[in-house]
């Protein structure tokens, strides 16, 4: 694998999204559709917290997720996860690998059906997520390990199959044209 750091192309990821820890979740998803114009794609909650997700792109399931349970007195990162995009299986497993021989604690291979995901976390404590999207949408959050000693065919096997349990399962490009037709709407 080889990456042109100086100008950008040929990266191996890209930037993709950001989750913030709030105190009052109305108010804050409020304020970004109406500061940036962000619709709620999906909303839910997983782990007893609430969690709002936003996107202004439709091709971008969320752009901005909203997460619950930030104390008044903050001692954590108020950053839920730093999220970046690489383009297959290979490239995830690439920096699974890499992660593990970095020292990255609590490495968690995950999916959300609409995408695979290596969560860990850095020295600090602060949560990274490198993903890949898969061909599916369903209903949002989900959250599953998925073992990753299981070769490609079998892991995206058990990731459609998450995905399809899901009631509003459809392939992604569904999806996207149904995000596309509700956002143009509220334009």
């Amino acid at each position: 694998m080889s990456f042109n750091h100086k100008n950008g192309q040929d990266s191996a990821f890209s930037f993709s999204h950001v989750g913030i820890f709030v105190k009052d979740i109305a108010r804050m998803t409020q304020f970004y559709q109406q500061a940036l114009q962000l619709f709620i794609t999906d909303k839910g909650v997983i782990g007893g917290k609430d969690i709002v997700f936003l996107s202004q792109n439709p091709e971008e399931h969320h752009q901005l997720a909203l997460v619950s349970g930030r104390p008044e007195d903050v001692t954590f990162s108020v950053i839920n996860q730093i999220s970046l995009r690489v383009k297959d299986l290979p490239t995830l497993r690439h920096y699974h690998t890499s992660l593990k021989a970095a020292g990255a604690e609590r490495i968690d291979p995950s999916t959300h059906g609409n995408a695979l995901s290596i969560y860990s976390f850095d020295p600090e404590g602060n949560r990274i997520e490198v993903f890949m999207d898969t061909e599916w949408y369903c209903d949002q959050p989900l959250k599953e390990t998925i073992d990753f000693s299981l070769n490609d065919d079998e892991i995206m096997a058990r990731v459609k199959e998450i995905a399809q349990a899901s009631p509003k399962f459809m392939p992604r490009s569904e999806w996207v044209k149904q995000m596309h037709d509700l956002m143009n709407a509220q334009a």
